[in-house]
This record gives C-alpha cells, sequence and structure tokens, in this order.
C-alpha cells in the first residue's frame, strides 16, 4: 500500500491554531460593496424570457439624472428569473428586474392600469377591458421593455433611494408609496430621453 501523507492536526501560527479549510465567504455583489453596481442575469425560468440584456441596464443608466448620486450603495442590477408575484425587487444594494412573461401581452387589474395610466398613455400600448375589472395590455416587446426600464426599474430603485435616506441604511423607511411616486417623477423625466435613445415599435 502507497503511504499518504496526510495532515491532521492543523498549524499553530504565532499562537493561535490555524482553520483547516478557507471559512471565508466568496465575494460577489450579495456579501462584497460595489465601486459601480454590477449587471447580472439569471435564467428567466420556465414560462418566462428576459426582454433586456445587460446593455439595456448601462444605457438606461447614462439618461437617468444624477445616476452616480443615485446609484451610490447600489450593488447590482439583477435580470432576475420570472415570478408570478412581481414585476421586481429589492434587496439590500440588489435591483432585481424580473423575466417577462413568453405571452407579451399582460392582465391587470383596473386599478392597476388607472395608476400606470399615464405611461402606458404615452408608449401608446392599447388596452381592452373586459367589464369585469380585468384590462388586456396589448405590450410588444419594445413596449414592454420600456416599461420594465421606465417603471419596474424606477420604482426599484425608488426603494434603493429610500434606504440610503436613512441614518443606518439598513432599510427604507416609506416603503411602497415613497417608490411608487419616486418613478412616477423620474419617469416624466426620462420618458423623452428614453425614446430618443431607444425609440419604440408597436
Amino acid at each position: 500500500m502507497g503511504r499518504y501523507h496526510r495532515r491532521t492536526a492543523t498549524k499553530v501560527r504565532d499562537g493561535e491554531v490555524q482553520k483547516k479549510n478557507r471559512h471565508a465567504a466568496t465575494p460577489t455583489y450579495w456579501n462584497t460593496p460595489q465601486a459601480v453596481p454590477a449587471v447580472d442575469r439569471e435564467r428567466p425560468g420556465r414560462g418566462y424570457k428576459h426582454l433586456l440584456r445587460k446593455q439595456d441596464i448601462v444605457d438606461f443608466a447614462s439618461i437617468v439624472p444624477e445616476w452616480e448620486r443615485l446609484s451610490v450603495g447600489l450593488d447590482a442590477v439583477l435580470l432576475a428569473r420570472g415570478s408570478s408575484q412581481v414585476d421586481g425587487w429589492y434587496d439590500l444594494g440588489v435591483v432585481g428586474i424580473c423575466a417577462w412573461e413568453r405571452e407579451i401581452a399582460q392582465v391587470h387589474s383596473r386599478s392597476h392600469v388607472e395608476e400606470h395610466e399615464a405611461l402606458l398613455d404615452r408608449l401608446q400600448v392599447h388596452r381592452e377591458r373586459d367589464g369585469k375589472g380585468w384590462v388586456r395590455c396589448e405590450f410588444t416587446e419594445s413596449t414592454a421593455r420600456a416599461y420594465q426600464l421606465l417603471h419596474i426599474f424606477l420604482h426599484e430603485l425608488g426603494h434603493h433611494c429610500d434606504r440610503m435616506s436613512t441614518k443606518r441604511k439598513k432599510e427604507g423607511g416609506r416603503g411602497e408609496p415613497f417608490a411608487e411616486e419616486w418613478a412616477y417623477r423620474y419617469e416624466r423625466v426620462v420618458l423623452d430621453r428614453y425614446l430618443e435613445t431607444f425609440g419604440l415599435t408597436w
């Protein structure tokens, strides 16, 4: 039988027993602050697809006023897997924009559509009401991308700005109403720049 040299006891260095294995977490944007936000992508998941590319996030950030200030403390923008529950999310320095359903047209509640009527009008998204409180929004891939950037991304960025305005910077204190109003305000500022930069097709 061959002889193998196995270390069964840990070394002692400067009077302290050293660990056998490396226990430090691998640095990622989840556990390590980033100098500039990373842009990452997950698999979209069954029944979903990513309409946005990483470059779309970079290009959109370039037209957001005061991006350098707004993105302080933002570690990543993640093109996240699709969800039947949310269109996007924010988690301590990471903004997630969920993949879109493969069926581009979407059905929303009438109240949801009315809240976003101004943007849907500007994007020329045709709507059909069914008389039962639901509205079918006939997005195209182009208008869906615009909606993801101009509303979903800006809404989640609003949560980030809410959190960064607090003393401890652990969590936002003003919640959904603040993020939604923040998104509406920036939509109005960014929309014309978006149309000039990206354009729309129907």
